[in-house]
């Protein structure tokens, strides 16, 4: 097989969702030692293309012909041809987008991948270090010893890629590979993808992440609605990169009397021996304003944002709404929960498979704010659409939306309650860019009509500067950067803070070797 023979050859791929055409016509090539990249907006069709190399389909999804009316093939180094339904489990590895649904909660990490390498080649310790290393993960019984839970949501998601690495595939499909990851651990994967593609894996990446694409693809697949509207270099088939700038915000934002206010939080993980995860971390959020928390994966982003919302326990410090103190979450009145809400990272597990989206979204207008059943319907589907989800995808059952669509759904979800805080946690990384317009432009909605106080957690300093008056970047549990969206981005003093900056764009990125490894201190 020559090196511009395809390794896995896809064409005329065509599914269907009821009326609802997801694929039509779709072909492209993956090659060994390169990338093809399939990039397109939440709900384009990419995770249903990269399915039918599985001869998978997602719940609802019907299959045209034999693997959905086009043709899939795996050439081996013999050039005998193979049908995709052989194809799972032997030569191609798939990462989802959510981690959490590739995780086994009750398993611990080194098991897992112990178990998997015995089952696809050999056994022993070596092939659990060599996963974990290639994944960006620190290496050793710590790590190994950890449950899913125990880590940051960018962790898992490099946890499960380990869970594919060590099965050593040939094809390794990763939908949204960089979600929830920082700009510095982003740059870090496509450093290592590059150097597995220059391996001789063939590499299906699916993405709205324009930069990452960049970074790796030899060749981009662009889908709109299913269909394939551009192709070629990355040069010719994304648009030019339009880098965000830092938002003007007025002083008032700050001199407004704080909604929320922490106090010398610090916090432990639940597990038996558990470290500290934040040390004395302090953050004041006036009414209509916004803070954004920014760092590495693992630095205790979450643990704060967890802390605020009430759902971790193990904490000491204050925090108080409007000066009064706040309890955990299961001693809250039915009036606190509503001030405030919490969309956090990984929202699929959030829904449940059984009932439409739209049902479960109205339902926090009828339990939070008394609202009856048709207006709180009505309600939903209105600022659904605005959030660019149309009326007959949301009558859907969660399994039949994509990433992108149920984070927007999750997000909903929270602003029916009106809520005087929102707590926003990586709420954009599934987004692509018109979908992340929409977004904020809600939010500046709901901060200028309402008054809601963001607390927003992000990995994208760009994104923080564009939608808060304040910056709070913690390292290993400690505030190591607090200032404006200005000092933060051009004259950063931390060295963490230097770093995510150098890093915003991968094309200027410094090289790994520059960057200390990424600590699982906690989440």
């Amino acid at each position: 097989m020559t090196a511009e023979t395809p390794f896995v050859t896809a064409r005329g791929l065509t599914a269907r969702a009821g009326k609802t055409v997801l694929l039509d016509a779709v072909d492209f090539d993956l090659h060994e030692g390169r990338v093809t990249a399939l990039v397109g907006p939440s709900g384009s069709g990419k995770t249903t293309a990269a399915l039918a190399l599985l001869g998978e389909a997602g719940p609802g999804v019907h299959l045209m012909g034999r693997v959905t009316a086009g043709s899939v093939r795996v050439v081996d180094e013999d050039g005998i041809t193979d049908e995709a339904t052989g194809l799972r489990g032997r030569v191609v590895a798939y990462m989802p987008q959510h981690p959490g649904s590739a995780l086994n909660p009750a398993r611990r990490t080194g098991a897992v991948l112990a178990e998997l390498a015995r089952l696809h080649h050999s056994a022993g310790p070596a092939p659990v270090t060599e996963a974990l290393q290639a994944a960006q993960l620190p290496t050793g019984r710590d790590t190994e010893r950890r449950f899913p839970h125990q880590f940051s949501g960018g962790q898992r998601q490099r946890v499960a890629l380990a869970q594919t690495l060590v099965c050593r595939p040939r094809v390794l499909v990763l939908d949204e590979p960089s979600t929830g990851l920082d700009t510095v651990t982003r740059m870090r994967l496509a450093g290592e993808l590059a150097e597995l593609a220059r391996g001789g894996l063939a590499i299906l990446l699916l993405s709205h992440d324009h930069d990452l694409v960049r970074a790796l693809a030899d060749h981009v697949v662009v889908l709109h609605r299913g269909r394939v509207t551009a192709s070629g270099g990355a040069a010719d088939a994304l648009p030019a990169r339009r880098p965000v700038t830092a938002a003007r915000h007025t002083p008032r934002d700050a001199d407004r009397p704080a909604v929320l206010d922490v106090r010398n939080l610090s916090a432990h993980l639940h597990s038996r021996g558990g470290g500290p995860v934040l040390h004395g971390v302090g953050l004041r959020l006036p009414a209509g304003a916004c803070v954004g928390v920014a760092g590495l994966s693992g630095s205790g982003k979450t643990t704060l944002a967890r802390c605020v919302a009430g759902l971790h326990e193990r904490h000491r410090g204050e925090v108080l709404l409007d000066g009064r103190p706040l309890p955990v979450l299961r001693r809250r009145t039915t009036e606190q929960k509503r001030r405030v809400q919490y969309v956090w990272q990984e929202v699929r597990s959030s829904f449940d498979e059984r009932r439409p989206v739209v049902e479960q979204v109205a339902r926090t207008a009828v339990r939070l704010r008394g609202r009856d059943t048709g207006e709180a319907r009505r309600e939903a589907v209105e600022l659904l659409g605005r959030l660019g989800l149309a009326a007959d995808t949301v009558e859907r059952r969660p399994g039949g939306l994509s990433g992108g669509e149920l984070q927007r759904a999750a997000l909903a979800r929270a602003v029916l309650a009106a809520p005087d805080v929102l707590i926003c946690d990586e709420i954009t990384t599934a987004l692509d860019a018109a979908a992340t317009r929409a977004v904020l432009g809600e939010l500046a909605r709901l901060r200028e009509e309402h008054g809601t106080a963001l607390l927003w957690v992000s990995h994208d300093l760009e994104l923080l500067a564009a939608v808060a008056h304040h910056i709070v970047v913690i390292d290993g549990g400690h505030v190591v950067e607090s200032g404006t969206p200005d000092q933060v981005l051009h004259a950063p003093r931390a060295t963490l803070t230097r770093q995510l900056v150098s890093a915003m764009d991968l094309g200027t990125a410094p090289a790994a070797t520059d960057l200390t490894a990424p600590s699982v201190s906690g989440a």
